[in-house]
């Protein structure tokens, strides 16, 4: 990727989709309801059939869980999400703080090496 946390520039140079769930702030997850969650998951899972993404990142293990499997762990997952192979990671929220940068590096070279592979 060419330009440092540009999801769309990840997109375009890697065909690596970002995505959260939820497209409003909230203080911590579990803040969000499950509705809100389901219409991110129909929202996103649209969005992956329709652009075709190598690889589909959800940040934040809590939202996937809400939406989609209570049982995920990060990392790569079973089961495609819209067609796409998915990975997901702790949301790299500053509040987040069991994330450490390393974690976050280590998932994000994963991500890019799932997309090549694809």
């Amino acid at each position: 990727m060419t330009v440092d946390r540009d999801a769309w520039r990840a997109f375009v140079d890697a065909r690596v989709g970002f995505t959260d769930l939820v497209k409003r702030a909230s203080p911590r997850a579990d803040g969000l309801t499950t509705a809100e969650y389901a219409e991110g998951s129909a929202r996103v899972r649209a969005l992956v059939e329709w652009l075709g993404p190598a690889v589909v990142c959800f940040a934040g293990l809590t939202g996937y869980r809400s939406a989609v499997d209570r049982d995920a762990v990060e990392g790569e997952q079973a089961e495609r999400f819209g067609g796409a192979p998915t990975y997901v990671m702790p949301n790299p929220s500053g509040a987040n703080a069991h994330a450490s940068r390393s974690d976050l590096v280590r998932h994000l070279t994963a991500v890019r090496a799932l997309a090549s592979t694809d």
